[in-house]
């Protein structure tokens, strides 16, 4: 289970690169790379960080379902995922 301060350490990264999602845009564009550097840090989408939507565990994040590879597995063997059955893991 992830720190509380560190998801809403990564909401708030979220919140940064939304809000400066049209300004980085346009000094794209416009090749100022200078205006660029003057943005905030966190305004980069490259500084996200997957986590699992129902633990926030930072690795082993299995992009097609949203969730970690822990979770994944204990879903699976539950029955709510469909499709997927157990071979030998």
């Amino acid at each position: 289970m992830a720190k509380e301060s560190m998801k809403a350490r990564e909401r708030k990264r979220e919140a940064t690169v939304a809000k400066y999602a049209e300004k980085r845009k346009a000094f794209k564009e416009a090749g100022d790379f200078e205006g660029l550097q003057k943005l905030p840090r966190n305004a980069s989408p490259v500084r996200m960080h997957n986590r699992c939507k129902l633990t926030g565990r930072p690795k082993g994040y299995m992009r097609t379902f949203g969730i970690s590879r822990v979770m994944f597995r204990e879903m699976a063997n539950a029955g709510l995922i469909p499709g997927v059955k157990k071979a030998s893991w």
